[in-house]
């Protein structure tokens, strides 16, 4: 098994040196026991609370889970213990050094949440998604995604080229590292196991589901509807359930960093704009196997072909931007279907960002883009995310930008 190097190597030391508490948030198997293990010298102790006894101890009785283990710490999955965190809040107010606690959850709960905003200058929150192209296919030094031509051309140098028929292949297998590292050869097998131990195991820890069939055919459905619109009663309908039970579950999926939502641009100047958010899954190659896409080349011309490139595509951005606070997602959509599929707001910004499943966009798809010149804030150069081989422009202030180069 190949280790795949992690763009969030070079900042888990220095945000470290700064804070004394370090929190890793992602889905299962992202990586991020591997990851912080491959960075934690001899003197830190580690423990996961998938152990039952350390459970036990560490619910039952936090301050003397607290005394057995020396400091500093690294604790696994600290989303079963949540009762430790409000001691561990303590010693980060009361002045514990840089780097004495590193935490990693699976799962985003209410008592995670609430470290992170009371403790804002103690806590730093890191995101590990699964692989990033860049982390599979390039090199050198990761930067966030903009429309920066410097940034374009140095990205264009780092990342490996991929033709139409490669993007699909990379959309197909996608980014979970087992997979992609060669641990795990058998795609089918490795999703269905994947899936039986998230609703076992992560799922089952949030709700309580008298029947698993019926959660495991709502994230089919949803992954049906990956870069779409969502639509809660639509979903419930197909599955046969309450629209209550389809909004608790969407949240456990996202809870769990299954799926993700892309929300609406709101601005008082855009009026009769869509409240609905866009549904998307964390790793495409998951979406491929609930939708029974058993190769590259039926996904390509398939009735997801064009949902999944632009989930694909989406999910490269955010994860270029895995240790950024400063940014903010969206997407516009007005009541007469003029859509931009993703807005970039950074720094005062707005970045619009199409997608398109083409080799050849038309300069069309970019006039959508002018409705964000009504916004409060100014709007830059916008790109249209494409299948085309290389960076080219339409003007200087709309570019087409090859999704291999994300």
């Amino acid at each position: 098994m190949e280790y795949i190097k992690r763009d969030l190597e070079e900042q888990i030391p220095i945000l470290s040196e700064k804070y004394p508490c370090i929190l890793l948030i992602g889905p299962r198997q992202a990586g991020k026991t591997t990851l912080l293990k491959r960075m934690m010298d001899e003197k830190r102790t580690y423990v996961n609370l998938e152990d039952f006894e350390e459970r036990r101890m560490a619910k039952t009785d936090p301050v003397l889970f607290l005394q057995m283990h020396s400091l500093p710490i690294l604790i696994d999955e600290i989303q079963y213990a949540p009762e430790l965190l409000v001691y561990l809040k303590i010693a980060v107010d009361n002045g514990a050094g840089p780097g004495t606690f590193w935490l990693a959850s699976s799962q985003i709960f209410p008592e995670l949440t609430s470290l992170c905003e009371s403790s804002q200058e103690g806590v730093a929150v890191c995101r590990l998604s699964f692989l990033s192209q860049h982390e599979m296919y390039g090199s050198g030094k990761q930067m966030p995604f903009s429309v920066h031509l410097n940034g374009l051309v140095r990205r264009k140098q780092s990342h490996k080229e991929a033709d139409f028929k490669e993007m699909y292949e990379r959309i197909w297998m996608g980014t979970m590292p087992e997979l992609v590292s060669g641990a795990s050869e058998d795609w089918s097998a490795f999703y269905n196991s994947y899936l039986q131990s998230y609703i076992e195991r992560d799922a089952g820890e949030l709700v309580s589901l008298l029947d698993k069939m019926q959660f495991s055919d709502f994230i089919r459905a949803a992954a049906c509807r990956t870069g779409q619109m969502l639509n809660l009663h639509q979903i419930a309908q197909e599955v046969g359930i309450s629209d209550d039970t389809a909004r608790r579950w969407l949240q456990v999926l996202e809870r769990t960093h299954l799926i993700f939502c892309l929300y609406p641009y709101q601005d008082e100047k855009l009026k009769r704009v869509i409240k609905a958010p866009k549904l998307y899954f964390t790793d495409t190659g998951l979406a491929a196997y609930l939708t029974r896409y058993a190769s590259p080349e039926i996904l390509m011309n398939g009735a997801l072909s064009s949902g999944i490139l632009e989930n694909y595509a989406v999910a490269e951005v955010r994860k270029s931007y895995a240790w950024d606070k400063d940014c903010r997602f969206w997407y516009y959509r007005d009541k007469e279907g003029k859509e931009i599929d993703l807005i970039l707001e950074r720094e005062g910004w707005l970045c619009p960002l199409e997608v398109k499943r083409s080799a050849n966009p038309d300069q069309k798809s970019t006039r959508v883009f002018s409705i964000l010149d009504k916004a409060s804030l100014p709007r830059e150069r916008g790109a249209v995310l494409c299948l085309k081989s290389d960076l080219a422009a339409f003007s200087s202030n709309d570019l087409m930008v090859p999704v291999w180069m994300i």
